[in-house]
């Protein structure tokens, strides 16, 4: 009986955006580090929120979905004394709707409906969208004139909600900053016809932005030494998390999602199971107490609840032990859920339905353009466009560390970058557009190459290697000798891992278009930026050394790199591999 009061409270009430959360320590019986990396024995255990947001990371858990698949209730229908039973059919389709619009991720089977989301609005939780000092560049339109739509999904390890921290435990974590311990971007294509979804291994190094919280007025100053991507959550909230993604991967976002720890429970109740495949008898848990709990047979499994939540978060068990093996099993899970809700077996109770939506509006922190059940509506609809067949989950590709830095990751050189070119040029990742057209050509003509001046930066440094010195000034030379005089070397250092031709404006598009293919560069790396005031070409570590852009920089811009691990929506043949020392 105390146990229900206890939890009919924490239903109630509304937590604060901060208490949202996460945590390597949850399920763990003893000490629990909040960035530890896949080796790291201060974590507690599975580390990061992976039931976290959207998708596998708990927004997965509340995959948006009416479970009838068409999207609409039936019309017809017998009649009673000359009428329709009007009142239960608006009923469920007010709930389908509903269930729809707050259950975020990547399905939005949604339904019709008008009224329930006004009780439900004033739940959602609102935060500004972006905390950086950047302004994001404008979407550049298909020939339809239709953009793509870019969301941000985020699991925070917030420890200061009483359900929260009765689900993890980890005492000495509680009211500590929230870390954005899954992050996942949600790219739906121009024309609807394709999703991907990648996510950022937690673990992984950069550079941090500046940020300022919109409440305090703290200002975070940019870092100048790499940090854990996952502290940017701390950073004055989720809209650092977003200027961090286009630091590092120039993909405009239009919206993020933030996850609340324990609604992914509730949503996963009320979706009432999903499939998954172990090959061998699992259990998460050592002799040090490390590991999530999850514990399944051989074969197919089908979970729910808390044992959904498990899954979603365990580390030690899967594959290598890793954050990245981890990821590919939200992936998995992600997929499953997709699928099932897809068949129209699941959500066709009211109460049900009523559970999940209550549930996920209560969990949910979003940006301020999305703040409202009508929106969140609008966004499943755009979302249901797309075929289980033509989504497709990926991992930033990585390179693991060494010295202070081994256990975390970084970028890989060129295959990351080629996974973020993807999405921002809108390729499919699936491998499956039509046949790609070049870019078009600019219709502003281009000047005369000794009328374009052109500032040339040397970008060829990385997180692992130094610059080449004297780049700038041999390129510059180069396009001297193209007959652009005007061309000139730039101190500015701007580390870039592929070669692009920046331009501030579309009336001189046609100009660093031109600045590229005399340097037979590809056209499509002339982007438009609002960093720059001018022609600028950044030379990319592609091209370190020579005279002539390198053929082997170009291939395959179209594909997706293996390393990215691809895995299709509709593949029901998946099945984790399980580490060794933790079978039963």
């Amino acid at each position: 009986m105390e146990q229900s009061t206890r939890r009919q409270k924490t239903r109630q009430r509304v937590p604060h955006a901060g208490e949202l959360g996460w945590d390597d320590s949850l399920y763990e019986d003893g000490a629990g580090g909040a960035a530890g990396g896949p080796d790291a024995t201060s974590g507690a255990g599975d580390g990061g929120a992976n039931g976290g947001a959207g998708s596998g990371d708990g927004s997965g858990d509340a995959a948006a979905g009416s479970g009838d698949g068409s999207g609409r209730a039936r019309r017809g229908g017998p009649r009673r004394n000359g009428a329709r039973p009007r009142n239960r059919r608006g009923k469920r389709r007010i709930l389908r709707w509903v269930s729809a619009a707050v259950a975020l991720l990547i399905l939005g089977t949604a339904g019709a409906g008008y009224l329930y989301y006004r009780h439900l609005d004033g739940k959602l939780k609102k935060e500004d969208l972006t905390l950086g000092d950047k302004p994001m560049a404008d979407h550049k339109a298909n020939s339809a004139g239709q953009t793509p739509l870019n969301i941000l999904l985020i699991g925070s390890d917030a420890r200061d909600s009483e359900a929260n921290q009765k689900l993890g435990g980890a005492k000495e974590t509680f009211g500590g900053l929230p870390l954005a311990d899954v992050q996942m971007l949600l790219h739906v294509s121009a024309d609807r016809s394709n999703m991907s979804v990648v996510s950022m291994p937690r673990d992984t190094m950069l550079k941090m932005p500046k940020c300022t919280d919109p409440e305090t007025g703290k200002v975070y100053p940019a870092s100048t030494s790499n940090v854990q991507t996952n502290e940017s959550l701390g950073r004055g909230g989720p809209g650092c998390t977003v200027a961090t993604w286009y630091e590092l991967t120039g993909i405009t976002i239009d919206h993020f999602m933030m996850i609340d720890f324990a609604g992914v429970v509730s949503m996963a109740d009320a979706i009432g199971g999903v499939p998954v495949c172990v090959e061998e008898n699992v259990h998460s848990r050592n002799a040090e107490g490390k590991g999530s709990g999850l514990k399944l047979k051989a074969g197919e499994n089908v979970i729910q609840g808390e044992q959904a939540l498990q899954w979603l978060r365990t580390r030690y068990g899967f594959e290598d032990g890793s954050d990245l093996a981890r990821t590919h099993a939200q992936h998995m899970y992600m997929n499953s859920m997709v699928r099932e809700l897809r068949k129209g077996a699941k959500l066709t109770d009211p109460g049900k339905l009523m559970s999940l939506a209550e549930a996920a509006t209560d969990a949910l922190t979003v940006d301020k353009d999305l703040g409202g059940v009508k929106k969140l509506y609008d966004l499943a609809e755009e979302l249901k466009q797309v075929p289980t067949n033509r989504i497709t989950m990926a991992t930033m590709p990585n390179v693991y560390g060494e010295g202070t830095e081994a256990g975390r990751v970084f970028p890989k050189p060129g295959d990351a970058e080629q996974l973020f070119d993807m999405v921002r040029d809108d390729v499919p990742l699936d491998g499956k557009a039509s046949k790609r057209k070049p870019p078009a050509e600019s219709k502003d003509p281009a000047a005369a190459p000794a009328e374009t001046g052109v500032l040339v930066r040397n970008g060829t440094g990385s997180d692992t290697l130094a610059p080449t010195p004297q780049r700038a000034t041999a390129v510059a030379g180069l396009l001297n000798a193209e007959g652009y005089t005007k061309a000139v070397a730039d101190v500015t250092p701007d580390a870039t891992a592929r070669t692009e031709v920046l331009f501030p404006s579309a009336d001189l598009e046609g100009d660093a278009q031109a600045v590229a293919k005399s340097l037979g560069i590809p056209v499509s790396s002339a982007k438009k930026s609002t960093e720059v005031s001018g022609v600028t070409l950044v030379v990319g570590a592609d091209w370190r050394k020579g005279d002539t852009y390198p053929k082997s920089a170009a291939k395959d811009e179209g594909k997706t790199p293996d390393t990215a691990r691809a895995l299709n929506g509709a593949d029901d043949t998946e099945c984790m591999a399980i580490q060794p020392g933790f079978t039963y």
